[in-house]
């Protein structure tokens, strides 16, 4: 008898009963679409997919877009550099003196490059001789061009019609050592009302000059720091930030405040105009210009005007010098050292020396110039030097 292993062997479901259940899932299939192998071939994609696509699309249009515009002006500003590189190639430090017929003025001056790849500093010394009065001037002119930031602010402000000057920032400074000093002498008032006559002057000088580059929207200015010796007066006029200190019984004393954005009374005025004030590296006009008054620079005119800060002394036996210097000096050196400098030189031309190089040796990365000039008194007969030219 044979074994069954204690049970019967487990049989599966019938094909009649299984038909059914395969016809439904064969319906199924049938009915559903048939799944792509690649869905990327079909150009199926995500809708946050799609929109990142876009998105990338759109930042690369606009970096191509800024990119070319970047392009342009760079390229522009390339060749105003080279432009003013080729004009300032040749240029080389001046010193040298000067002194009146009679010895009652004694003139030293010194204009050094420095550190800057350019000179923008000009110097102006001039004689003349009105109603029989003996006019004398003394000028120093710091050009400047917008900082270089500037152009790419310029750019995203869609102001690149505004160039900077292929002069770099001298052709402001030049046409202030050209025109200046002929416009004070030509006013009709000057011997009679000096003060008035010296406002009025620069005021038509930046004018003057604002006129002669408004073709090429040219975004070039200057400061201005003068000295008119009319008799035995002396008035000092100031736009900027170069400087005007005298020395007196030995004592320095300034005679012009710099004009500088963060000035309480300087700010206010900006202010009161609609401009504003900023901090950049440092107070800045419009996050742009260093200072609150200069010549020229037609975008900022409405803040930064020309009306110049005006004092007057009259020269006595206590007057013994003046210095008139750019900020190249004055970064660097306070004015009680570079009134002891001067003491301690043989005579205004080594003294002039003596500050610009002191000022390179302490850093200054600016241009250095100044000018000064000794008063003479046993040689002032009635305060009036006699006629020289210097320029």
């Amino acid at each position: 008898m044979a074994c069954d292993g204690g049970g019967k062997e487990q049989e599966g479901p019938s094909p009649a009963s299984a038909a059914p259940a395969l016809v439904a899932a064969a319906r199924a299939r049938a009915l559903r679409p048939p799944r792509p192998r690649n869905r990327k071939g079909l150009g199926v994609r995500h809708p946050l997919k799609l929109c990142r696509f876009f998105a990338t699309v759109q930042m690369k249009a606009n970096a191509r877009v800024r990119e070319a515009g970047e392009a342009t002006l760079v390229a522009a500003l390339a060749a105003a550099q080279k432009e003013s590189e080729r004009e300032n190639v040749e240029v080389a430090d001046i010193s040298g003196g000067w002194k009146s017929e009679d010895g009652s003025l004694n003139c030293g001056y010194s204009s050094i490059r420095g550190r800057r790849p350019g000179m923008e500093d000009f110097y102006d010394i001039k004689s003349s001789r009105i109603d029989d009065k003996q006019i004398n001037f003394f000028g120093v002119f710091d050009g400047q061009a917008f900082t270089s930031g500037t152009p790419y602010l310029l750019y995203l402000m869609n102001l690149t019609p505004f160039i900077i000057s292929g002069h770099g920032g001298t052709r402001a400074a030049e046409y202030l050592k050209e025109h200046l000093f002929e416009n004070l002498i030509k006013h009709p008032a000057f011997v009679t009302d000096t003060k008035s006559t010296i406002s009025e002057a620069y005021k038509k000088t930046d004018a003057d000059f604002l006129d002669a580059v408004a073709e090429g929207n040219i975004q070039v200015g200057s400061t201005a720091s003068t000295a008119v010796l009319v008799g035995n007066h002396l008035y000092v006029a100031n736009v900027g930030d170069s400087r005007a200190v005298i020395s007196k019984a030995g004592k320095a004393i300034a005679l012009s405040d710099d004009h500088k954005p963060n000035r309480s009374d300087e700010q206010k005025r900006i202010e009161d105009a609609g401009g504003i004030v900023t901090w950049s590296g440092t107070w800045r006009v419009g996050g742009i210009l260093a200072m609150s008054r200069a010549f020229g620079n037609r975008l900022l005119k409405r803040f930064v005007v020309a009306d110049p800060e005006i004092q007057d002394q009259e020269i006595d036996g206590e007057l013994e010098f003046l210095i008139l210097a750019s900020d190249g000096l004055w970064d660097v050196v306070p004015n009680e050292h570079a009134v002891a400098f001067v003491k301690d030189e043989d005579g205004p031309e080594a003294a002039a020396r003596k500050l610009t190089e002191i000022a390179f040796r302490r850093g200054s990365t600016d241009n250095i110039t100044c000018i000064v000039v000794e008063f003479r008194h046993d040689n002032m007969s009635d305060g009036s030097p006699p006629s020289a030219n210097q320029s």
